[in-house]
């Protein structure tokens, strides 16, 4: 059984030992540094301006996002950039794990990310969909979900070791890029969070990664960062049907993380929070 008290209405677990406690933790899990900026980032800052811990965590170093540098040179820059991005955001920065495109679901990695996740005690968490346009988001992904399925299972090593909690966690997908998957079928929020109070503060964390906009111009064609932000925001926000700007998000179905069908995002951004009801 799940304890009553661990769900999100009691902030973080009693375990913790904090005599006031937030009224919740959630951590955000990406693949790459920018992209917790592009896909989680308002989300993040409208929890934190409610008084949430916020945790920030790249499993890639971004060794391959560049053309001008050697690996080793834009880790290294782009490490700088994520600390930068997670300051400005808030949140306590958590160092990678490895290099881009060597995520895959393996034992190391997994036995990593449930460490974090067993340390941090997350109420709530927010990572990349289950499938999205490369392999990377979706590998993240998949370690995400299973390391916290075992946040509970003392019989799971973490590494480093850390101890288990018995409480309710809720898992939250970003929705992918143009809201379209690998094979450009569209998909449909489940819920939308509204970001245009929080959008400058988005796009400022976005910003400290500098180095991506050459680099991006010239993979993906983006000419601009804060506008291609604005464009997606604007175009969830249109699907919402009641926000100009909005992030889009799936919820993990709870079985195996907490004992009912709970809703923290809901609960915790009140009237900035819709329901898809389509």
């Amino acid at each position: 059984m799940r304890s009553s008290g661990a769900s999100c209405q009691g902030g973080a677990p009693k375990q913790r030992g904090t005599a006031n406690p937030v009224p919740g933790i959630v951590l955000a899990v990406g693949a790459h540094p920018d992209d917790i900026e592009f896909g989680m980032a308002g989300t993040l800052l409208l929890l934190r301006g409610g008084g949430w811990e916020v945790h920030y965590l790249n499993l890639g170093n971004g060794c391959c996002g560049g053309q001008k540098h050697g690996p080793e040179e834009l880790s290294r820059i782009r490490l700088g950039e994520a600390k930068r991005a997670a300051k400005a955001l808030g949140a306590r920065f958590h160092p990678p794990f490895c290099n881009d495109l060597e995520i895959f679901y393996e034992l190391r990695l997994l036995r990593r990310v449930a460490a974090v996740i067993r340390e941090i005690r997350p109420n709530i968490i927010l990572t990349h969909p289950p499938v999205d346009y490369m392999e990377d988001h979706t590998n993240t992904c998949r370690l995400v979900v299973s390391a916290a399925f075992a946040h509970a299972m003392p019989n799971f090593r973490s590494v480093p070791s850390r101890p288990t909690a018995d409480y309710d966690i809720t898992i939250y997908h970003c929705v992918p890029h143009t809201l379209l998957d690998p094979l450009r079928r569209p998909v449909e929020p489940e819920c939308f969070v509204n970001v245009a109070a929080v959008l400058d503060g988005k796009c400022a964390a976005l910003a400290e990664h500098r180095s991506q906009q050459a680099w991006l111009e010239t993979s993906q064609g983006m000419d601009s960062l804060r506008a291609r932000v604005e464009a997606n925001a604007r175009l969830i926000g249109s699907v919402s049907g009641r926000f100009e700007f909005a992030e889009g998000w799936r919820r993990h179905l709870h079985h195996g993380f907490s004992a009912a069908d709970i809703d923290p995002l809901r609960e915790a951004l009140g009237m900035d929070y819709s329901s898809n009801e389509t």
